[in-house]
């Protein structure tokens, strides 16, 4: 999840494919261009699941994004798979 977030940070955007799981992976992501990423809190981390909020700073001012992410193995490595819907 860190290292996601550094990625969108530097607008690092192979890295962030290349760490989304196949069958959930866009055809291309935008990094949020025009924003600045100011801290990434990981709320709960176990299992499969990261909740996070990442603070950010863009045109229109200041804003945040709260989410529940589902992370699953595989190969060895770790992939973002999708939003835990609630």
């Amino acid at each position: 999840m860190r290292s996601r977030y550094s990625a969108f940070a530097v607008g690092d955007t192979d890295y962030l494919l290349h760490t989304w799981h196949p069958r959930t992976r866009p055809a291309t992501v935008e990094a949020g261009d025009g924003l600045e990423w100011l801290s990434l809190q990981v709320l709960h981390a176990g299992d499969d699941q990261v909740e996070f909020v990442a603070r950010f700073r863009g045109p229109t001012g200041r804003g945040f994004i709260r989410e529940r992410s589902q992370f699953v193995v595989l190969d060895g490595r770790w992939l973002y798979l999708a939003p835990v819907e609630d």
